[in-house]
């Protein structure tokens, strides 16, 4: 790396450099170059250490209960999902065609996201958040507001903070101190909750990914798929069978020997980068394992990961309706606005009204799971809703669009292939 900014510095410095009219982007590439090289230095070179002793787990209390049933986001909650609405709208949305075919999302937009302090806000004051209750509504918003600008690079921004919320809300005192802490600082670690697996009808309560108990902890084998940011992960929190007990979640380092990856784009959330992970006989300490193995913390994560991508639902599908409604006013077929079609108006309004009820089904089960309620109920009826309404949202807007629907100069046919994900996705996101 040193070499190479040398030569740069070199390269910039040159008189021809300003006869070509080449000093500003000179100046520009050893920029870039030097905050990149130094980004992967910090990476390859981060070890996860406790920075801190802690005496016991640091956990949000819960948000407190309502006398009168209220969704209406607050002051803050709505100022909060305004400045990511923006940030979806200025710096998502025009990056959404290329990181679709790249595959990849821009490391760009991963450190502005970072910036906004996704990660930061479900992390306790005292282990160097800004949390200071559990706000699963808060968190819905935000999810919403970032799928508003693309789903698959909003999974791609969401993806290390569904690790930091899991930490907190399951790690122990070990386990937080030595983990959280790079979740606080700037450079954010790539990280993913890897529960899906490459298997029809998938069943996360039936997992083939087991993790075998031996002296000093344990081996883990098995594969994940459609991992997000799979490449470039640094830590994982896994689903897999403890034996003899049941699902169970694992803190599992990326750099840990017997772990391969490999790409799998899908029909989807191209944007997220996601890919294979294979665990063969990866040898895990005592302290990887998460809430003690306890079922009833693995099925909250897997209801609280439905409710996630509930919220990206919505917000993809009202991304979706923002751009039908101009649409179908201004084409112009046999004289007069498509929108004067029947057909057509009524279509738009089932949209608008059948998303009403999935955003109002998401924010009832997100509300009783940051008080402490029982949600299992309410997060099944939001999933139930938010997979049939989105699939039919999504394809609702490629056959309204007509001709350019099927084209990716416009972004239904993108809209649809990631609403499609909604209904067999488990984990990667969770609030």
């Amino acid at each position: 790396m040193g070499r190479g900014l040398r030569v740069l510095n070199r390269v910039s410095a040159l008189p021809v450099i300003d006869r070509l009219g080449l000093r500003k982007p000179a100046e520009r590439l050893l920029f870039n170059t030097s905050k990149n090289a130094f980004r992967v230095a910090g990476a390859a070179g981060r070890q996860f250490a406790a920075t801190q002793k802690l005496l016991k787990p640091s956990r949000l209390p819960k948000a407190p209960s309502r006398d009168l049933f209220d969704l209406t986001p607050s002051e803050e909650q709505q100022m909060l999902r305004d400045a990511v609405l923006g940030f979806a709208s200025e710096q998502l949305r025009p990056a959404a065609v290329a990181a679709d075919a790249a595959c990849k999302a821009p490391r760009e937009l991963l450190t502005q996201a970072a910036e906004l302090g996704i990660a930061m806000m479900g992390i306790p004051e005292d282990l160097g958040g800004v949390g200071a209750e559990r706000s699963a509504v808060t968190n819905v918003l935000v999810a919403e507001a970032l799928a508003q600008g693309d789903l698959g690079l909003a999974v791609a921004c969401l993806a290390p903070s569904a690790v930091s919320t899991a930490l907190v809300l399951w790690g122990n005192e070990t386990q937080q101190a030595k983990y959280l802490p790079a979740f606080t600082g700037e450079s954010l670690p790539a990280a993913a909750l890897a529960i899906q697996e490459p298997r029809a009808l998938f069943n996360p309560f039936a997992l083939k990914t087991v993790a075998k108990p031996v002296a000093n902890g344990y081996l883990l084998s098995g594969e994940k798929s459609l991992v997000p940011l799979a490449a470039d992960a640094e830590l994982f929190i896994v689903a897999a069978d403890l034996e003899g007990h049941g699902p169970a979640l694992f803190v599992v380092e990326a750099g840990s020997a017997g772990i391969s990856v490999e790409a799998e784009p899908a029909m989807g959330l191209r944007a997220a980068g996601t890919g294979r992970v294979r665990f063969t006989d990866v040898s895990l300490p005592d302290e990887a394992l998460l809430a003690a193995g306890d079922a009833s913390a693995y099925a909250d994560c897997i209801q609280l990961a439905r409710i996630g991508w509930c919220a990206l639902a919505v917000g993809a599908s009202q991304a979706a309706l923002d751009y039908l409604i101009p649409y179908v006013n201004e084409r112009v077929a046999f004289g007069e606005p498509i929108s004067h079609r029947q057909s057509v108006a009524f279509n738009i309004a089932n949209i608008g009204i059948e998303l009403e009820g999935m955003r109002l089904a998401t924010y009832r089960a997100a509300a009783r799971a940051e008080q402490g309620l029982d949600f299992a109920r309410e997060a099944a009826i939001a999933r139930k809703l938010c997979s049939d309404k989105a699939m039919t949202i999504g394809s609702d807007a490629v056959q309204l669009l007509g001709g350019h629907g099927f084209v990716k100069e416009h972004p239904a046919e993108r809209w649809y292939r990631d609403l499609r994900a909604v209904g067999v996705m488990e984990g990667v996101v969770l609030v």
